[in-house]
């Protein structure tokens, strides 16, 4: 008995000298940050390798009712104000981590022979490709311009819009020749192999393009979680951001 407590004992003070072994970190973000997102995790685990970092990439809707319907997160990155909102009125979110990480822009791609040089042109375009508005930030964005521009209700009883479920599908249809013209973020464009940027929305013709990132409760306690949160605002981490095309915010 003696020696069975010995044992324990030796046990126990073993498992108070060991490392915590830490956990997966999961963050959820818009597919428009997918390059800059995948070099900023290779770049971060470089010097901290342990714990993993995963992230699952999705138009900022589709993101926000999957964490809604329990899918494991710890960091939401939404391309649209509207989404983080969403998230707080059912309570998903600590509120007061909530930042806003970058800026971007909205352009319109095409063929490079193309003669685009204004919005309303868009109306000779037989096809043109949009995220949906329902889910996707971007194709809100594209949405709210045209309408702000009175094109929007041609171009949709003309049968001209496609739809595509995140912006990156948007892009790919462009890059193929699949559609004429396709609205997507200027970072987004700059990764096209074949499309070119025919012309930039104007700005007043729809709101800043914000993207709001945040912790989800129940990851406030997790120290790992927390490094890697305060990682996307450094130095190095928003360097990456502004090699991608991406704005700084407050800039």
């Amino acid at each position: 008995m003696k020696h069975l407590r010995i044992y324990c004992f030796f046990l126990l003070l073993l498992a108070f000298a060991a490392p915590a072994q830490s956990g997966e970190i999961r963050v959820s973000a818009a597919a428009s940050l997918t390059d800059a997102i995948k070099e900023l995790v290779g770049a971060y685990q470089q010097t901290h390798p342990d714990p993993e970092v995963l992230v699952n990439f999705a138009s900022s809707g589709a993101l926000a009712k999957q964490i809604v319907s329990g899918a494991p997160a710890d960091i939401y990155i939404s391309a649209n104000p509207k989404w983080m909102e969403y998230l707080q009125e059912q309570g998903m979110v600590a509120d007061q981590t909530k930042r806003v990480l970058v800026h971007n822009s909205l352009v319109l791609v095409g063929s490079a022979d193309s003669d685009i040089s204004s919005l309303p042109q868009i109306l000779s375009m037989h096809k043109v490709a949009l995220g949906s508005p329902k889910s996707v930030p971007a194709g809100r964005y594209a949405e709210q311009a045209l309408m702000a521009a009175d094109l929007y209700q041609q171009l949709q009883s003309d049968g001209k819009l496609i739809l595509a479920k995140d912006v990156r599908q948007a892009l790919l249809y462009a890059d193929r020749g699949e559609v004429d013209g396709a609205f997507v973020y200027r970072t987004d464009a700059l990764l096209a192999q074949q499309a070119k940027i025919l012309l930039v929305v104007p700005q007043d013709l729809y709101p800043q393009v914000t993207y709001p990132a945040a912790l989800i409760k129940g990851a406030l306690e997790k120290t790992e979680v927390n490094e890697f949160f305060s990682f996307l605002f450094s130095s190095q981490g928003q360097g990456i951001f502004q090699k991608y095309g991406f704005l700084l915010a407050g800039k």
